[in-house]
């Protein structure tokens, strides 16, 4: 498993420290490594079909006793079927193992399943089913019916009391009301039993399925828990902690389902249990991106944080590893406007605009050393730069907070993106939702998304080397969802163009190519139309 290089390293130096795997640039071994890989799983022509599909692999660099530099290979789940291929780090655990309790327990619990599908698709059942709604349509019609016969005897009783009745004329008018009302109860009475016979059949099933399903239910349980105790990682320390115990500390959750078979902890695995030091790791995608999600081919990605966040951070303890340190800013926020209620900054890139988990403070943070109460009204990420308002008191912060929600705040946007859009301008309507096995990144997701729409315009295009093109575009979101710029942009089957500097949805460079470049509304307690500008720092 352990592979030399196929070129000369000798002269590129080694990393001082282990990269932070939730944002890193590549290491030169780890693009020469990633080459390498791709370059094999190229020859695979059996390949081909499922990696088009698209499929996540890591690299990590590591040296061994004899003080030599290689690296060793991983992918994330199976491959056409097998964890096992040759020439990639085998997983933490087998699961494909024939004849263990994992396979007999699935099977056991795939003939559950059989059984759940034969009850609910039998002739038996669905006649009762049947049955049953016919029942209620019929008695409700009725009822209904009765209850009109009875209306219609009751205004003919009616107008018969108008002329003058005997005493005995009278008395059988009212025994005939009451007959009717007693009728429609001997009536109602009948069908609800009738229904209930029917109904009585129908729970019959659905108490077998009920019972099947909780059996499901609970073998599914136990199987998954028993499974996440196989999974015993390592770390650099010759400690080995399960996944259960290693989330129960993290975040007092049970794992989710694929924790410990994405390439990231198989790597490090391999590593501890064949004396190998780690050096550098790295992520990358092959083949296309998958349904909502923003993925490109070759390009190197953070791990993902819903999997591997608390089983790294447990596997890296004892290394010597980078910290997460945002890009080195300028700690200078420019006002660029300012009344009695409102105020207006420029934000740098890589500055939060609300306190967060990653530390170092945000600009709501520092204006409200200045503004005490201040709020901010709207976010930008902490990559983008630009126009960034503030309430200075809870009555000005709620109007704007209405002016947002009724899109009667008119934002725009400069961003450089790769490549040419294929028209001059457009519109892009696709819904987003969080992807939460990925935090923060979102996806596109027609069925379940919140509505999202930008309108773009090509300003200008660039050629860089070797003949690439780049483009500046003015960006106007109709919607303020989370990422909605930089998912639109990105995402293969909308505009197909990333952001540059795009770590998430795109390629790392010297930041986030995303301005906020104007805010534009009227002013909630004026009245008086109001733009506000910010200078374009690229």
């Amino acid at each position: 498993m352990f592979h030399r290089f196929a070129i000369n390293i000798s002269d590129i130096s080694l990393p001082r420290q282990f990269n932070n795997p939730f944002r890193y640039t590549p290491h030169r071994l780890c693009l020469i490594a990633a080459d390498e890989v791709r370059r094999y799983i190229s020859s695979k022509k059996e390949w081909s079909e499922e990696l088009s599909k698209g499929k996540m692999f890591g690299v990590l660099i590591v040296s061994n006793q004899k003080g030599e530099v290689g690296f060793i290979s991983a992918y994330s789940g199976l491959l056409c079927g097998r964890n096992n291929h040759p020439d990639f780090v085998p997983p933490v655990y087998d699961l494909l193992t024939p004849d263990s309790y994992f396979q007999e327990e699935e099977q056991n619990i795939s003939a559950i399943n059989r059984d759940i599908n034969e009850i609910e698709s039998s002739e038996c059942y669905k006649n009762a089913l049947i049955s049953l709604d016919t029942e209620r349509v019929s008695s409700k019609q009725i009822i209904e019916e009765y209850r009109k016969q009875i209306q219609e005897n009751k205004a003919l009783r009616k107008k018969k009391r108008l002329a003058t009745l005997s005493i005995e004329e009278e008395a059988r008018l009212i025994k005939e009301s009451q007959f009717e009302k007693a009728e429609l109860k001997r009536i109602t009475m009948r069908l609800k039993r009738r229904e209930e016979e029917l109904r009585s059949n129908v729970k019959q099933f659905e108490e077998k399925i009920d019972s099947l399903k909780q059996e499901r239910k609970g073998r599914s349980a136990k199987l998954q828990e028993w499974l996440f105790r196989q999974f015993k990682m390592l770390n650099s320390l010759g400690e080995e902690q399960d996944l259960v115990d290693i989330f129960s500390k993290f975040n007092n959750q049970l794992p989710p389902a694929g924790a410990g078979e994405c390439a990231a902890p198989k790597l490090l695995q391999y590593a501890y249990k064949n004396n190998l030091t780690p050096l550098q790791m790295a992520e990358f995608w092959v083949g296309s991106s998958p349904v909502g999600e923003v993925r490109q081919d070759g390009n190197f990605y953070p791990s993902c944080k819903g999997k591997c966040l608390p089983i790294l951070n447990y596997m890296l303890e004892g290394l010597d590893v980078e910290e997460f340190n945002p890009k080195t800013l300028s700690a200078e926020i420019t006002i660029l406007y300012e009344d009695d209620y409102l105020v207006a900054v420029n934000k740098p890139a890589e500055l939060l605009s609300v306190p967060g988990k990653t530390g170092g403070k945000s600009v709501e943070e520092i204006m409200q050393e200045k503004y005490f109460g201040a709020k901010v009204v709207h976010r930008l990420d902490m990559s983008t730069s630009g126009v960034l308002l503030f309430a200075k008191n809870d009555n000005v912060y709620k109007a704007m907070q209405t002016l947002f929600a009724m899109r009667k705040v008119e934002k725009h946007y400069e961003a450089i993106v790769e490549g040419v859009p294929r028209e001059r301008e457009g519109e892009i309507s696709a819904p987003l939702l969080p992807d939460y096995a990925n935090r923060p990144a979102q996806k596109v997701d027609y069925l379940n998304g919140k509505e999202a729409i930008t309108k773009y315009k090509l300003i200008k295009t660039y050629i860089q080397g070797e003949g690439r093109k780049r483009s500046r575009l003015l960006l106007t979101p109709i919607t303020g969802r989370t990422h909605q710029l930089r998912v639109h942009m990105a995402h293969p089957l909308l505009m197909g163009c990333p952001i540059v500097g795009d770590e998430l949805y795109g390629k790392s460079d010297d930041r986030l190519m995303l301005h906020s470049v104007s805010v534009k509304f009227i002013h909630p307690i004026t009245g008086q139309p109001l733009k506000i500008e910010a200078p374009l720092p690229f």
